[in-house]
């Protein structure tokens, strides 16, 4: 698909589509790598399995909102992986 890009023009628009949802998905996946090390302070699996359940609850209050940390990581991390396989919402 890509590699016509220069003489088929909806290859290349169908290239940029696809290039444009990989970068939501990134986006997606380093806001939860982020979220994750600013909760455990570490990424490796098994300090962050091990510490998971001192944060069941917490929360923290963004623009006077208060969310669940949990969750939020949660939604990242899927929004990262929905993005990353186009799947459905990011699908074009």
């Amino acid at each position: 698909m890509i590699s016509f890009w220069y003489t088929r023009i909806r290859a290349g628009q169908a290239a940029l589509k696809a290039m444009i949802v990989n970068r939501v998905g990134d986006l997606g996946l380093v806001l939860a790598i982020c979220a994750i090390f600013l909760t455990f302070k570490s990424v490796d699996y098994v300090i962050v399995f091990g510490l998971l359940p001192t944060v069941v609850n917490q929360t923290f209050t963004f623009l006077g909102f208060d969310f669940d940390r949990f969750t939020i990581i949660s939604f990242l991390l899927f929004w990262g992986a929905v993005g990353k396989s186009a799947q459905i919402g990011l699908h074009i």
